[in-house]
Order: C-alpha cells, then structure tokens, then sequence
C-alpha cells in the first residue's frame, strides 16, 4: 500500500508540476488588460507599455487591451509612441467587445438659412475686390450673425465666413474673413464659375450652432504592431472652417497660401503652370505615423467631422480590412503624402512614394463619405507605391470615389506597382464633377485598373461641366493597365473613359 501510495503520489505531484508548468506557459504566451467605461484607455496603454519596459513575461505571447461594452470618451487623444510597440511574435491588439465605442464631441451642426434647400447660382465673382455677388437675401438673412457661405467650384467646395453683405437692390455683394478671402481670390484652380459651360456656380449660407471640440480619438506615431479590432470610433468635430474657412485645392486639401502667376507663367518642370499652391493635411479622427503593421479589422468608424483613418508618412506593410466608414465629413481613408506644405504641391518628387508602401485596403464599406467636405474623396492614396484596393464598396459620395496619385506630372514620382481591383463603386459624383468612380494622376508604371464595378456618375444637379466618368486618368496619368472593368453589366469601352493628357504606356484590354 504504501509503495503504491507513493507511485501515485509521484504521479500527481508530476501532474500537478505539468499543470502549472502549462499554465504559466499559457499566461505567458499573451496578457490581458480589461477596461470598463468608468476606466482610462490611458491608463491601460500605460500598463502595456510598462511591461514592454520592463521585459515582464506576460508580455512574451502579446498584449491585449480589451474594452468592455461602453462609450469611452476622449478628451485627448489615446497617443501611442514608438515605447508602444510590439513585435511580429508579441503584438500589442486593442480589441473591443460589440458595443466598445471610443468617441469625442458630436459633429458640429448646420442651419441653412438662405436659400432653405439647395443651393442657388452666384452672379459674379471679382477677384479684385474680392467679392461674390450674388440674389439679394431676405431681410432676415441679412442681418444673420455668423453666416458662412458654402461654394461649389466643379471638384472642390470653398466654405467662406461672412464679413459682410452689401444690398444693392436685387444684387448684394458680399465679402469675406480672412485668410479665405486672400486664398479664394489669389488662386485661380478650382474657381467658381461664371457664365461659360453650364451656367455660374452656386452657393448657399447657413450657420453652425456648435462650436469647436475634440478632432482626434487616436495618434498613433511611431508604434509599429499594433492591431485595432472591433472596436467603433465615432463624434469627432472638424474646427478648422470655424477659425479661418476652408479653401481647397482638391481633395479636400486645405491651401495655406496660393496665388496665380502674373509674370512669366511657367515653371521649369511645367511650362504652363500657371499656379503655386502649398497645402496642409487635413485633420483625422485616427491617424498612423512613423509605423509598420499597424492594422484595423473590423471597427466602425461613424460621425466624423472630417478624415476618417488616415496613414500618413512613413509607413508600410499594414492592413485595413472589414471595417464600416457611416457618416464621414471628409475622406474615409486617407494615406500617402500628397506634397504638404513645406513643399510646393506641383512639383514633381521622386521620394515621396517610398514613404508608403505595402498598404492593403481591401473588405471595406464606405457610405456617405464627404458630407462636410464635398471635394474630399471615399478612398484617396497620394505619393504610394505597392498599395492595393481590393474588394472595397464605395457609394454615396460627393467627388470621386477611388483616387491614387498625386502630382500632375508625366516625370518619375516613385509611384508604381499600385493595384485597384475587384471593388464596387456607385452614387459618386453627387455633387461636383470633374470626377470618376477611380481617379488617379501621373506617372505609376507597372500599376493595374482591373475587374471594378463602377456605376455611371450621378447626375450632379450644381455641376458646371460635363466631366464625371466611370474611370478617370487625369492629369498626365500613366503607367496603368485597364481591364475587365464593367458598368451596369457590360464592359467599360475605351472612348468613355476619361482622360487628360495621359502617357504613352497606358494598356487598355477590352
């Protein structure tokens, strides 16, 4: 009895050391950290970053931050740093359970006040005085405080601040804030329109009732593996047209200073360039930087004041997949440089498109994208190379749906071996022409248009030109094969296809 007591004995204590042994393993392979609504995501980061710091070997397997169901309000942005970082065997994931919701200030709220639907058509436009003159308001509108003025500028709006409107008689002529009022009249690409093509431009005032609140929810700059899933990102606020209007080149890029050249028109790369433009980036509610293999699977991102998700510089090898883009005021998803300011935005740059490369969009929904900034766009890639859009439904935008490239330029950018593939694309172009389901600019060997589902542009009820297309090479676009790309059920020809001065190495296969 006794010898076999302590057979069995032996046995057990062995069991038991397995046990632990494999438990310990398992604790090790990866660590949780649950936060509730009454919790901080701060707080939370910071217990992944010390175990990251201090080599703790919950941390071997990876670290999981997950959010209970709940809103989690923001009011600074969750910022993650390169200390953040995981690595291919020990990533750091974000996860939300269904209902996780991390959230700002709601976007700020428009009264159109004049005309009450729609937008009505300008009758001048003075670059000299720096006036729009257009149909005497009722009186009521005329003593209106706070008034901005949307315009509508073919493939870009402007939203300018009322300084001040002048009646004379039916025609009132109205002035502007500055610095909108300096951009709007010095620059002269996109302008409204007057007479010309299919009538003058329109435009339309309202006010904002709410004022400025938080823009950003997460800045990732300089962590690389991190993984967002499931998780909703939702209510951010977009105050730039609140401190000083937005005036736009395209694509909803804010101009900071711009003007037409007067003297000698032309420059040594563009003999009839006729412009100089330098452009910020527009603001995100979640932005990457400085990274690679940071991925987003499966989260919502839902009433945004202005960009959705946006990769920024000096980035590669990530993912955004799965995810739901509702009720975005600008671009849903936004990456590359697109020559921001230092850089004069015309040039042509060689080693940009380095700087992002290796990007995979594929999976996504996009809906009733650019509600606040019709000019921006559902899916927009600058300076990029080795990107693909794959298996993506874009619909109901204001501007085109799917664009990659930047520049206007036949020269080399580093742009190539871009893919845009197998997506849906319908309801663009509600707004403002000059526009296409797919859209892309300049020189981009080795790039493929393929097997894309694109629906005829919407009639845009304010357009002032005729141009809106299924596929759209503007602006020295080259490089690109097209094929099996079809509209309402047939092939897209060749001769409905827009372009504008393109190269001599497009492919195009029936």
């Amino acid at each position: 009895m006794t010898k076999l007591f302590l057979v069995r004995l032996h046995y057990m204590k062995n069991l038991l050391i397995t046990i632990l042994l494999f438990t310990i393993a398992t604790l090790c392979r990866a660590a949780d950290i649950v936060v509730s609504p009454q919790q901080s995501l701060h707080d939370a980061l910071r217990q992944a970053r010390e175990w990251r710091r201090t080599a703790d070997p919950r941390c071997e397997g990876g670290i999981t931050i997950r959010l209970k169901a709940g809103r989690y309000y923001m009011n600074e942005p969750l910022f993650l740093r390169p200390e953040d970082s995981g690595t291919s065997q020990s990533p750091t994931t974000i996860e939300g359970e269904p209902g996780a919701i991390v959230c700002g200030d709601a976007k700020q709220q428009h009264t159109q006040v004049w005309p009450k639907e729609g937008m009505m058509r300008m009758i001048g436009f003075d670059t000299d005085r720096r006036t729009i003159t257009i149909p005497t308001p009722p009186k009521q509108v005329l003593k209106t405080q706070g008034l901005e003025m949307v315009v509508h500028q073919r493939w870009a709006i402007a939203i300018l601040r009322v300084k001040a409107m002048q009646a004379e008689g039916e025609k009132t002529i109205v002035t502007f804030q500055e610095p909108e009022s300096r951009l709007e009249f010095e620059h002269p690409w996109p302008q409204p329109v007057i007479d010309g093509e299919r009538g003058s431009s329109s435009f339309l005032l309202r006010t904002t009732e709410q004022r400025e609140g938080i823009e950003q929810l997460v800045i990732v700059d300089g962590a690389s593996f991190v993984h967002f899933k499931g998780l909703t990102f939702e209510n951010t606020c977009w105050n730039r047209p609140l401190r000083k209007g937005h005036v736009t080149l395209q694509g909803g890029f804010p101009l900071i200073d711009a003007y037409k050249l007067k003297e000698k028109e032309g420059l040594p790369w563009d003999s009839g360039l006729e412009n100089q433009a330098w452009v910020e980036r527009p603001v995100s509610a979640v932005s990457v930087s400085n990274a690679s293999h940071v991925d987003f699977t499966d989260c919502r991102f839902q009433h945004l004041g202005a960009t959705a998700l946006d990769y920024i510089d000096n980035i590669s090898n990530c993912t955004v997949s799965n995810n739901f883009f509702q009720d975005i005021g600008g671009t849903a998803i936004l990456a590359g440089s697109f020559a921001e300011s230092p850089r004069e935005v015309h040039r042509p740059y060689g080693q940009l498109a380095e700087r992002c490369q290796q990007l995979t969009i594929t999976g996504n929904t996009i809906t009733d994208a650019t509600n606040e900034d019709w000019g921006a766009v559902a899916i927009a890639l600058g300076y990029v190379r080795h990107c693909t859009i794959s298996g993506n439904r874009v619909s109901h935008v204001n501007y085109s749906g799917i664009c990659v490239g930047w520049g206007w330029t036949p020269l080399y950018t580093g742009m190539q071996d871009n893919r845009i593939t197998d997506n849906d694309v319908s309801n663009y172009a509600r707004q403002l022409y000059d526009a296409g389901g797919i859209y892309t600019l300049s020189n981009q060997p080795g790039s493929v248009i393929a097997d894309n589902r694109i629906s005829q542009p919407h009639p845009a009820p304010y357009a002032t030109n005729n141009r809106g297309f299924c596929i759209y090479l503007d602006a020295r676009t080259d490089g690109f094969t097209l094929k099996n790309n079809t509209t309402e059920g047939r092939p897209i020809r060749r001769d409905e296809i827009g372009d504008n001065h393109p190269g001599p190495n497009l492919i195009f296969q029936e």
